[in-house]
């Protein structure tokens, strides 16, 4: 697909829960919520509606409202009420397998008509529900680039036209046009064939998280999207530069992969309205419930119950990152927040964006900020926040959005058929058998 304008800055939202509360008038109340909020972001032509996950639930809720509902699941339901917009699951390549992954995400591609995206992570909680310790950084993404090239390999090894549709509307196949791939490494052993047809995108859109070392390795070699927590500009500038600097070693295309935010803000309509949302969004923390919060920044490993709140961190207390078996990109964000002085309350606020990009000012003020990293060209994809919150939608869709559109930096419509396209990312060209994608012993 060839489109004679600039590539402008694709769009996000995360996708409302689909499951229903104890106190609600209708056991449907849960899907209704997030079917209106998904079609209300279509409305407003976001690129995606993105999932994240979490294996458990953590008893002091620091882990917020992230991994209450199945993604994948959720994704398929909402696919039925939307017809353009993304569907990305985020997925662990810890605790899954490749072959019922790649099922999963497959049979969404076609129940979506090509919209499915899938985010892998390494998942740095959860262990106890699989009777395993949670493996070191490395370990972890040694095994999530095997998952992500037997995938590949398993989407790439079927002939487009291994499904045909009969004259009686159902599925004819031919089972000489499925393939084996013969996977042989270190953590899987998959022969194949994948037994879902073809895809519509041919793959998925592959997103990825991580900012460790590995993990920034992992992601500039098959990623399409990295999504990576950023808070600071030169903090970006100098991510986006090693994160493209690694893809090229690795022959990748100039500009890929595409590196994503997610934007945490406050909006208001005037300075005066902007510093009262944030002064009443600080007298709400719960600075005790936030040293535990903190904590959970740093590692998980400190105890900051007696530490005075208007002082900085102590030097000593702050652990060595290679020390951290989770999140060590987190870890170094918070990290350096705290060589930078910032007291113990500071801190605390911050640890409420957890690590990410955040931003308060008029919508105005905040599509400067964003307007200066995406021509910068260190931002692609942008995941916004506030919709289904009353405080803050109606100056997201009326405030925001609409600035944005008036500078032509998003999109005022979809511009192809499927995620892919929409994303403007380079054309996928599959490649019948898995010759090419395979890895043999």
């Amino acid at each position: 697909m060839t489109h004679n304008r600039p590539r402008r800055l694709k769009t996000l939202t995360g996708a409302s829960s689909v499951i229903s509360a104890g106190n609600d008038a209708s056991p449907v109340a849960g899907i209704k919520r997030a079917v209106e909020l998904a079609r209300k972001a279509e409305a407003e032509k976001i690129t995606g509606l993105f999932t994240a996950d979490l294996l458990h639930i953590d008893p002091a809720g620091l882990a917020g409202t992230a991994g209450i509902q199945e993604p994948i699941i959720a994704l398929a339901a909402l696919s039925q009420v939307t017809s353009h917009i993304g569907l990305i699951a985020t997925v662990s390549t810890t605790f899954h397998y490749p072959y019922n992954l790649a099922r999963q995400i497959g049979t969404l591609d076609h129940a979506s008509g090509g919209r499915a995206g899938w985010n892998a992570v390494t998942s740095s909680v959860g262990e106890e529900n699989f009777g395993e310790t949670l493996p070191s950084p490395e370990e972890r993404y040694e095994r999530a680039a095997e998952f992500i090239e037997i995938v590949n390999a398993l989407y790439d090894a079927n002939e487009r036209n291994a499904a045909e549709r009969k004259a009686s509307g159902a599925i004819g196949i031919d089972p000489a046009k499925f393939h084996p791939i013969n996977y042989r490494g270190k953590h899987f052993r998959v022969d194949g064939p994948l037994n879902v047809p073809p895809l519509p995108q041919g793959r998925p859109v592959q997103f990825q998280a991580g900012q460790s070392e590995a993990g920034v390795t992992v992601g500039a070699r098959y990623a399409e999207v990295v999504y990576t927590s950023q808070p600071k500009l030169e903090d970006a500038v100098a991510f986006a530069s090693e994160l493209r600097r690694r893809a090229a070693s690795f022959g990748r295309a100039a500009g890929l992969p595409f590196i994503m935010n997610s934007f945490h803000s406050v909006i208001g309509d005037s300075d005066a309205d902007v510093a009262r949302r944030l002064k009443e969004k600080h007298e709400r923390i719960d600075y005790e419930q936030g040293r535990l919060k903190l904590t959970d920044m740093l590692g998980g490993d400190l105890d900051l119950s007696e530490l005075p709140l208007d002082k900085p961190l102590p030097e000593a207390l702050l652990p060595e990152v290679t020390s951290i078996n989770r999140r060590r990109g987190r870890v170094e964000i918070f990290r350096r927040y705290a060589r930078e002085g910032l007291t113990l309350r500071q801190l605390i606020i911050q640890a409420q964006e957890t690590g990410h990009w955040s931003v308060a000012g008029t919508p105005e003020q905040l599509a400067d900020a964003i307007e200066e990293r995406f021509r910068a060209g260190i931002l692609d994809v942008l995941s916004l926040h506030g919709f289904g919150n009353p405080d803050q939608e109606d100056l997201l869709v009326n405030g925001l959005l609409p600035e944005l559109r008036r500078r032509s930096i998003i999109d005022t419509d979809y511009i192809g058929d499927d995620f892919r396209s929409n994303l403007e990312l380079p054309p996928y060209v599959a490649v019948d058998g898995a010759l090419n994608s395979a890895k043999r012993a």
